[in-house]
């Protein structure tokens, strides 16, 4: 399958087999490929909390997750998170492999870029959540999985029992597994005439 063909393909799937298990080569092979995401300045502020406790899911699931079954069912829970501060800590970091120029001027122009801008901070780490999703999913969709992103449940109860650190943003959670049935027919798509403009709107 390629990249297109997985996304076409791709459809979020609301009933999992609760019996399948992903092997640690696959759940491993998922996430190094998710990490290859782009984002602003490379600076990567998506933290994957991988929810794995049974019974935590069910607690989710039960008091703050709206009964979504995919909570529970899915072999893969990830709730996707972002820290919004990234840019701060050791920046230098993002930059480790680039020639000591281009890492001295990326990293420079960080804190001019965030300093102050708080909006703008929490924005660039919801938006590598976004990327990071998309790549998640269409990775799993190669590798044979099915999947679903959620974001209907309580977001502070949700924080506040995974103890969310106070600089980090909460994202939707992505469900990965074997699908037990097949997804809805698709909604349908918006025609690109609507979607896509030239120059100025």
């Amino acid at each position: 399958m390629n990249a297109i063909d997985a996304i076409y393909s791709r459809r979020s799937v609301k009933h999992f087999d609760p019996e399948h298990a992903m092997s640690a080569e696959d759940e491993r092979k998922l996430f190094e490929t998710t990490i290859q995401a782009p984002s602003s300045f490379n600076i990567q502020h998506w933290r994957f909390l991988v929810l794995r406790d049974s019974e935590l899911r069910a607690k989710i699931r039960k008091e703050f997750g709206n009964d979504q079954a995919q909570m529970t069912d899915a072999s893969l829970l990830v709730l996707f998170c972002g820290d919004v501060k990234a840019w701060e800590k050791s920046p230098e970091r993002y930059w480790a492999n680039a020639p000591k120029e281009v890492s001295d001027l990326l990293v420079g122009w960080m804190w001019p870029f965030h300093a102050g801008r708080e909006w703008l901070q929490r924005d660039e780490a919801q938006r590598s959540i976004g990327i990071a999703m998309q790549t998640m999913m269409v990775a799993a969709q190669e590798l044979g999985y099915d999947s679903c992103p959620m974001i209907g449940f309580d977001i502070e109860k949700v924080a506040e029992l995974v103890k969310l650190p106070e600089d980090y943003a909460i994202g939707p959670m992505v469900a990965i597994g074997k699908a037990t049935q097949p997804a809805r027919t698709k909604g349908g798509q918006i025609p690109l005439e609507e979607l896509v403009f030239e120059n100025t709107f």
